[in-house]
């Protein structure tokens, strides 16, 4: 069975991407990974390629800037990566520069690839989320969250990544059908120093709207403020080894008492119904789930 990887960055070192600890994550599990990586204002690229030479193959890339609707760029860069992955791939394993594998999941995440390789009604395998904010130490814990996404896809030249580069489809327009790989992704891409949060928060959101739509939407400011939430849980467990220098790194401080929410009365409900049934009403699914 082989396994390639793909993935896309730019101004990793600008944004304080984790996407080291990204792509050294699912490493073990790919026999190369090809990352997109577009021109950066900074040392991205030298930063890439010293990861592992022998197993990550870059490609270069210059993303359309004229692309400020619903960051379709995210989608087009994904694209060039995985239209880059062999043809003898079986499987093709997405990861993005804010999301790490936990190495306690490999071993589900290999076995669910061997089991699934062979059944062509299986085109990609779900992965739960673990969406991180403010801190290391906590979790989202609203509906705002999505619970899963799709991050192994058949290597099928009808699939691709899907509007903004959260999922995927099928050509023409058609979800994928999948089964669960039993495993995490931890998504990290709101735990950063707040200034670098503020400076992703202003230029990212270029990547959706018109200067006109930003101008009155989004707030500038020296530092991010990370208190805007509506609740967070506390997270119990283990972060993935290959993020454990980064947390020691941390600099800056975020406390949240998890015990204070401000949720809608309709957001309540929707979450009662969640921990007593596991169905969470009006979730948006870019998947069919096959049983």
């Amino acid at each position: 069975m082989k396994v390639y990887g793909f993935s896309f960055v730019r101004n990793a070192i600008k944004y304080d991407y984790p996407v080291v600890a990204a792509l050294r994550s699912i490493l073990p599990l790919c026999d190369e990974i090809v990352v997109a990586v577009g021109q950066s204002e900074d040392d991205t690229r030298a930063l890439i390629s010293s990861i592992d030479p022998s197993k990550i193959r870059i490609i270069d890339t210059v993303w359309d800037e004229q692309l400020r609707k619903g960051g379709r760029v995210l989608a087009q860069e994904t694209n060039k990566a995985l239209r880059a992955i062999s043809s003898d791939a079986h499987w093709a394993f997405y990861i993005q520069a804010d999301e790490v594998v936990h190495e306690d999941d490999y071993e589900a995440i290999w076995q669910a690839m061997q089991r699934w390789k062979d059944d062509r009604r299986v085109e990609g395998l779900l992965f739960d989320y673990l969406h991180f904010y403010g801190s290391y130490d906590y979790v989202g814990a609203s509906t705002r969250w999505y619970r899963r996404e799709v991050r192994i896809v058949r290597n099928d030249p009808a699939i691709f990544s899907y509007r903004d580069a959260q999922g995927f489809r099928k050509k023409p327009n058609r979800k994928l059908r999948v089964k669960r790989a039993h495993a995490r992704i931890f998504h990290y891409g709101w735990v950063k120093d707040p200034v670098a949060m503020q400076r992703k928060q202003e230029d990212f959101n270029k990547l959706w709207h018109d200067d006109e739509w930003i101008a009155r939407h989004v707030v500038s400011r020296d530092a991010f403020d990370y208190s805007a939430i509506d609740a967070l849980a506390r997270f119990e467990g283990t972060h993935p080894a290959v993020m454990q220098t980064r947390i020691q790194q941390r600099n800056w401080q975020f406390d949240f008492d998890p015990t204070r929410k401000q949720l809608s009365l309709k957001e309540r409900l929707r979450l009662g119904i969640e921990r007593l049934t596991g169905w969470r009403p009006g979730e948006y699914r870019n998947y069919v789930l096959l049983k």
